[in-house]
C-alpha cells in the first residue's frame, strides 16, 4: 500500500452528492456518521446510523476543541478510532452488501493521519460527482466534513469507488428542508374542526384510506394529539424530526386539494411552519359534530386503549385539576381514573376543559358545512361527495 504521507496538496477528492440529487431518489444506501444523540434529533430519510463516536466521546472532544485545540481533539478523535475503525469498516461493507476487507485499517489509519490535522485539511477537497453509481454509499456526518470526508478517504483508499459524501452534510439537508417549508404553496385547503372527541383523526385516516394522498395528518407526524394529554399512548418527535418528516409529505404532493384537521400553531411541542399555519387558517372550515356520548367512547378508546396509557395519563391529569381550579379538583380526576371511572373522567374532562377551550378558540369562525360523525363510514362517504362537488377556491388548481 502507498504510503499517503508523503502526498501532495488537495491529493484527496472526495466526491459528493447534493441534497437535492439524494432526495429524487438516486437509490444511495446513506450512512450517518454522527453520535446516536445528534442522529436521534433528525436524520436524512432512510439512514443508517453507524457513529464514529457515542455521544460521551463526542462531548470528550468537542471539550478538547474548544480548550485546547483543533489540533489536539483531532488526536484525540484518532486515538478513539483505533480499536473501532475494523469493526466500524465491516459494519459499513455489511451494509453495503460487500465482504469485510482484510488490509490492516489500524495501519491505514495512522498512515492517513500521521501528518496531522492541519495537512489533512489542505489535502482533503469536496468536488460533486459527474455521476452516481446505482447503489451508491453515501456517508454523512454534521457539515460534510472532517468525520465522513476522512471515512471516504478511507474507504476509497481500500478501492471503493462508489463512496461519496453528502455535500453540507446534515445541516446541509436541514437547510434545504427548511428551505422546502418556507416554500411550499398549497393546494385548496379544506380543514376539519370540530370539539374534542368528534372523531377528527379517525376520519381524516379513513379519507387518506380511501383517497390516498388526499390529507395531511399533522398530528400523526409530530406523534401528538395537539393537547395537554396529547402525547398520552404516543412517541411525540423533536421538532427537526418533524420538520423532516412534514417536508417529506409536501413533497409527495396532494391530488389538487388538501384535507387537513384544524390545529393551534403548536402540535404538542413542535411549531407549524408559516406557510402550513397559513394554510390552515386561510382554509374551508368544515365543521364535525357528534353526541357526548359517542365523543367519551372514541376518546376512550383512544387514551385508555392500552393498561399501560394510565400510568402516563395520571402523570398529566394534576396540571388540569390546577387549571380547574386546585381547592374543589385537586385529586379529584386522579381518583376517577384509579377507580376506573373512565366515561365519568371523560365527561368531565369535556365539559369542564376541553369543550370552554374549543368554543373559545373557534369564536368568530365560520363553516361551510356540517357532519355528522357517529357513523365513521358514512360520513367519510358524505365528505367525499361534498369535496367532489365543492367549487375550489380561486387559488386552486
Amino acid at each position: 500500500m502507498k504510503d499517503t504521507t508523503s502526498r501532495p496538496e488537495a491529493a484527496w477528492r472526495v466526491p459528493s452528492l447534493r441534497v437535492d440529487q439524494l432526495l429524487r431518489g438516486h437509490g444511495a444506501r446513506v450512512i450517518d456518521l454522527r453520535s446516536p444523540a445528534e442522529f436521534a434529533q433528525d436524520h436524512v430519510p432512510g439512514a443508517c446510523n453507524l457513529p464514529l463516536f457515542d455521544d460521551l466521546e463526542r462531548a470528550l472532544v468537542g471539550t478538547i476543541y474548544k480548550r485546547r485545540s483543533p489540533a489536539d481533539a483531532f488526536d484525540q478523535g484518532v486515538e478513539l478510532l483505533r480499536s473501532r475503525i475494523a469493526p466500524l469498516v465491516a459494519e459499513i461493507a455489511e451494509r453495503a452488501g460487500r465482504p469485510a476487507p482484510e488490509a490492516d485499517l489500524v495501519a491505514l489509519l495512522e498512515r492517513l493521519t500521521a501528518a496531522g490535522l492541519d495537512r489533512i485539511n489542505r489535502a482533503l477537497e469536496t468536488a460533486p460527482a459527474a455521476e452516481l453509481p446505482e447503489r451508491a454509499l453515501l456517508l454523512c456526518c454534521w457539515r460534510g466534513g472532517l468525520r465522513s470526508s476522512s471515512v471516504v478517504v478511507l474507504l476509497r483508499e481500500l478501492g471503493w469507488r462508489d463512496v461519496f459524501v453528502l455535500e453540507g452534510g446534515y445541516k446541509g439537508y436541514r437547510r434545504h428542508v427548511m428551505g422546502e417549508l418556507e416554500a411550499w404553496g398549497p393546494p385548496p385547503v379544506f380543514v376539519l374542526r370540530g370539539r374534542t372527541g368528534v372523531g377528527k383523526t379517525l376520519v381524516l385516516r379513513e379519507l387518506e384510506a380511501r383517497a390516498p394522498g388526499l390529507t395531511l395528518d399533522l398530528e400523526g407526524l409530530a406523534g401528538h394529539r395537539s393537547s395537554i394529554l396529547g402525547m398520552v399512548g404516543l412517541e411525540p418527535c423533536p421538532q427537526r424530526t418533524f420538520d423532516s418528516r412534514l417536508a417529506a409529505r409536501l413533497r409527495a404532493g396532494f391530488p389538487g386539494r388538501l384535507v387537513v384537521e384544524g390545529e393551534s400553531r403548536k402540535v404538542g411541542d413542535t411549531i407549524l411552519p408559516r406557510s402550513v399555519w397559513e394554510a390552515l387558517q386561510g382554509g374551508v372550515n368544515l365543521q364535525l359534530e357528534a353526541p357526548v356520548e359517542h365523543r367519551v367512547q372514541v376518546l376512550i378508546e383512544d387514551y385508555l386503549a392500552r393498561e399501560e396509557n394510565r400510568d402516563e395519563l395520571r402523570a398529566q391529569l394534576p396540571f388540569i385539576e390546577g387549571r380547574l381550579g386546585p381547592h374543589k379538583w385537586r385529586g379529584e380526576l386522579v381518583r376517577l381514573l384509579d377507580d376506573r371511572r373512565d366515561a365519568e373522567l371523560v365527561e368531565v374532562l369535556l365539559e369542564r376543559y376541553y369543550d370552554p377551550l374549543y368554543a373559545h378558540s373557534e369564536e368568530g369562525r365560520t363553516c361551510a358545512a356540517t357532519f355528522e360523525t357517529s357513523d365513521l363510514d358514512r360520513v367519510v362517504a358524505e365528505l367525499l361527495a361534498w369535496l367532489d362537488g365543492a367549487r375550489l377556491p380561486v387559488r386552486g388548481l
